[in-house]
């Protein structure tokens, strides 16, 4: 196999790993998001509420749209990632810089990686989770979209592809940003265990990566999140005034929400993210890592 194809099957991984512990956790982040102001006083209510109206099985609904798709997308980031990586390295060598090896890469060259996953990323990212929010936010007892590719076939017929990539331009911008701090905050870590104990980094341990990885979730939350609760209300939002279309553009929403809610309508939903965060990308990370060690035992 070569190094790219092994990273984009460790960072395959990885992307299960995400969705299969952090998706009950972001549907009450959607929910809390993108309710009308009042509806919940906290997360606990909103929790409660899902599971006693709609059942336990409500808070992995979409899961099949983001265990798929989250997979390619974490696919993707890793991709880019090292393969940017790998480049940096080779300059560094020529430069002289970064070790015998150059693959101790400065925090620009780190960051600038981590925009590229990010903006990689976002290509497939949007569409995904633009359908797992039209899942998780319709109603139970009188559903629009009957699953996943039932979302897609409708939307794309009434809208064609702009209808699919709603919310794209912001969504670009939260994965250029936080991605940029999310593997930098990671791989400085990372190279900070390395030199302080004389190791590989292969032989960074299991509790590490999940460490590294939940302290890096949380750089990433700490940039994006009121990026992000602008994008969640442009992916329910109607596609026309017909439709109910609350906002004309990201800049429209932003200033709508300021102007009606308040700046703490930016952090609504925050809580849920905040206690998901560290498991979720904690498991990102040791996903890659463990996977990507075993691929290149071979």
């Amino acid at each position: 196999m070569s190094k790219t194809v092994k990273d984009l099957t460790a960072g395959t991984a990885g992307g299960i790993a995400q969705v299969l512990v952090g998706q009950p956790f972001d549907i009450v982040k959607v929910r809390m998001q993108t309710a009308p102001q009042g509806t919940y006083n906290g997360m606990l209510h909103c929790a409660g509420g899902i599971f006693k109206n709609e059942g336990p099985l409500a808070f992995y609904k979409g899961t099949l749209t983001p265990l798929l798709g989250i997979g390619v997308c974490v696919s993707i980031q890793f991709g880019v990632l090292e393969y940017t990586k790998r480049l940096f390295a080779n300059q560094n060598v020529l430069n002289g810089r970064g070790g015998p090896d150059g693959k101790l890469l400065t925090s620009g060259q780190l960051v600038t990686a981590g925009v590229l996953a990010g903006i990689g990323n976002g290509f497939v990212s949007g569409p995904v989770e633009h359908i797992r929010i039209r899942l998780q936010t319709q109603s139970n007892t009188n559903p629009i979209y009957r699953g996943p590719w039932d979302a897609i076939k409708k939307i794309s017929s009434a809208h064609g592809i702009a209808g699919i990539y709603k919310g794209q331009n912001v969504t670009f911008l939260r994965e250029a940003s936080g991605y940029g701090i999310y593997f930098w905050a990671y791989e400085k870590l990372v190279q900070r265990e390395m030199a302080q104990k004389g190791i590989k980094r292969e032989e960074i341990s299991a509790t590490s990566a999940v460490l590294y990885g939940a302290a890096a979730g949380y750089a990433l939350w700490a940039v994006i999140y009121p990026i992000d609760m602008i994008k969640s209300r442009m992916q329910t939002d109607g596609f026309s005034p017909a439709e109910g279309q609350k906002y004309k553009s990201a800049v429209d929403c932003f200033r709508t929400v300021m102007r009606t809610e308040g700046v703490g309508a930016l952090m609504r939903g925050l809580g849920p993210t905040l206690i998901r965060s560290p498991f979720a990308n904690g498991a990102t990370f040791l996903g890659f890592e463990m996977a990507n060690r075993l691929l290149n035992s071979f």
